[in-house]
């Protein structure tokens, strides 16, 4: 099973390096010519201006109306136009629509009867292969005067067809009555049937519009609609088979870290696939200018990637968790939730960056202002910085644990709390001292409670008249009380004549007491100490008096 699981892994991360590559270089770039999402969206909408109708243009084109011709199309200037047209087509009116071409010199096989018809074919066709940026268009009742064309000619943009470019033209006609109109050029309008044929809705495309409703929802139309709905719920039935599988398969091992890679693999991870190979459909529903604006937006593979991250970082972080854990460290699992929390936070953060530079804005500026603020915001908070990287020392390093007895610069105490800024000690006599991390992990620190037992090392001062027999035996006694003790290692156990001090004869004592325990050290301490004092009195010798010695050598 083990070894299963080890493969899925590794399956895993070879679709999720593809997908990432994929991802990367589909829709990357804005291409030349194609709008971003901002410009999608900050595009002003032709209106729609018939007689009597309040004049509803941005006010250069207003004043372009006002130097044009009284037209009730609004043809006077080239943008007005072409706002016009588009404001028609808009409100399916393709009779209106009509109205803005050149229909004196069509195509073979056409009339003028067919000017709605080429009207929405020119919609279609402009909608998929040109974006008009309404701002470039002229204001003036003659056009553009250095575009290098005629000057009743204004160029709108160009639109690639098998080995050539299609100019699309305005061109300034005369209306029947001496005055002169813009509409798109006769040489633009004999170019419509074959730039439909490369760029129409296909066969499909063309049943499905013309017999849905007319609809219109986020740029897709009803009938593009339906079919990505049936792409959709293909690439999720091609996307759930595999994912369920090895799904099933790590949650039957029943583990922590099992469970995450299985929600990992059931969630982000398959709709990643599922939005792969949607990509790689898209062209199947004749997707326009601004529905592949709104691809390269990439919204929702952000925001499904940014899932996918947070997802890797839970299960970072339990895989951290459980070797903490086997370590013995699991005081120091209390620093990953806040440290995961700030890696979640700072992908959010990317993924948002990411996102507002892939709809057009420019976040060179941004993340800029966002490293002075930075910058500004870590000398404000330098201290508490300092005490997290403390709190971070202290749990990874362990140099003490809560509950542990510690002597700390000067202090002794009890490690009552380790917080993210600051720890909590509890002295002997028993008031609190809250010390910054920052301090605490610079300070020497002395572990009681990491000893496996505690040195007891007494110092008998025995009288001078003590005989050398008498010490002898105090000597073994001591030793074999020692090593008699259940409480007592067994080595060193040793009681040795120092030699000769001023007053006394320097007896040593070193053994050691097995508990970790200081209270029960006390305890047994104080039962060896009465022991070596009945072993001093039955050898009849005493302890000697240092102020007592001392007061006879003075006395005359």
């Amino acid at each position: 099973m083990k070894h299963q699981v080890n493969m899925f892994r590794a399956v895993t991360i070879l679709l999720l390096s593809l997908i990432f590559s994929y991802f990367q270089f589909s829709y990357a770039q804005t291409p030349e010519g194609e709008p971003t999402l901002k410009q999608v969206l900050e595009q002003p909408e032709g209106k729609e201006v018939t007689e009597g109708e309040e004049q509803k243009t941005p006010a250069p084109a207003k004043a372009a109306k006002q130097l044009g011709p009284i037209d009730t199309h609004d043809r006077g200037v080239p943008r007005t136009a072409v706002a016009g047209y588009f404001s028609a087509v808009k409100a399916n009116d393709y009779e209106k629509a009509a109205e803005y071409l050149d229909l004196r010199n069509l195509p073979r096989g056409h009339t003028r009867r067919d000017g709605p018809t080429l009207a929405h074919k020119l919609k279609v066709v402009l909608d998929r292969a040109l974006w008009v940026d309404m701002e470039t268009l002229s204001t003036e009742p003659r056009g553009h005067k250095d575009d290098g064309l005629p000057s009743y000619r204004d160029f709108v943009g160009h639109i690639p067809l098998g080995d050539r470019k299609v100019e699309i033209l305005l061109q300034r006609v005369p209306r029947g009555d001496d005055v002169y109109i813009w509409k798109f050029s006769s040489a633009t309008v004999r170019e419509i049937p074959r730039l439909y044929d490369e760029y129409g809705y296909g066969e499909l495309g063309e049943k499905l519009y013309l017999n849905l409703p007319e609809y219109k929802f986020l740029t897709l139309q009803l009938w593009q609609w339906v079919i990505l709905l049936t792409l959709l719920l293909a690439a999720y039935t091609i996307a759930f088979i595999p994912t369920y599988g090895i799904g099933w398969l790590l949650r039957r091992k029943g583990t922590d870290k099992s469970l995450l890679w299985a929600r990992f693999i059931t969630g982000p991870l398959r709709w990643l696939i599922v939005l792969a190979i949607l990509y790689q459909w898209i062209d199947i529903i004749h997707p326009s200018m601004e529905t592949r604006a709104l691809l390269r937006a990439k919204t929702i593979t952000t925001i499904i990637f940014a899932w996918l991250f947070i997802e890797i970082v839970e299960i970072i972080k339990e895989s951290w968790a459980t070797k903490l854990r086997r370590i013995d460290r699991e005081h120091a699992i209390v620093l990953l939730r806040p440290a995961a929390t700030a890696v979640k936070i700072l992908i959010i953060i990317i993924a948002t960056l990411v996102w507002l530079d892939n709809i057009g804005y420019k976040v060179s500026t941004l993340i800029a202002g966002l490293g002075i603020g930075g910058i500004a915001i870590a000398l404000a908070a330098q201290k508490s910085i300092e005490n997290l990287i403390g709190a971070a020392t202290l749990y990874t390093a362990a140099p003490v644990h809560v509950g542990d007895f510690c002597r700390f610069g000067d202090k002794v105490g009890t490690v009552e709390e380790i917080g993210l800024r600051s720890t909590r000690i509890r002295t002997l006599e028993r008031t609190v001292i809250t010390i910054p991390n920052a301090d605490f992990a610079a300070m020497p620190l002395e572990n009681f409670a990491d000893r496996e037992k505690i040195r007891f090392n007494p110092k008998l001062h025995l009288r001078y008249g003590t005989k050398p027999d008498q010490l002898k035996q105090i000597i073994i006694e001591i030793e074999k009380y020692l090593n008699e003790h259940e409480k007592v290692d067994e080595k060193p156990n040793i009681a040795r004549f120092m030699g000769f001090g001023n007053y006394s004869l320097e007896l040593n004592v070193l053994a050691f007491v097995l508990t970790t325990d200081y209270l029960e050290y006390l305890e047994i301490a104080e039962e060896l100490n009465m022991r070596i004092l009945e072993i001093v009195d039955a050898a009849g010798a005493e302890l000697a008096n240092p102020a007592k010695e001392l007061f006879k050598e003075k006395a005359p």
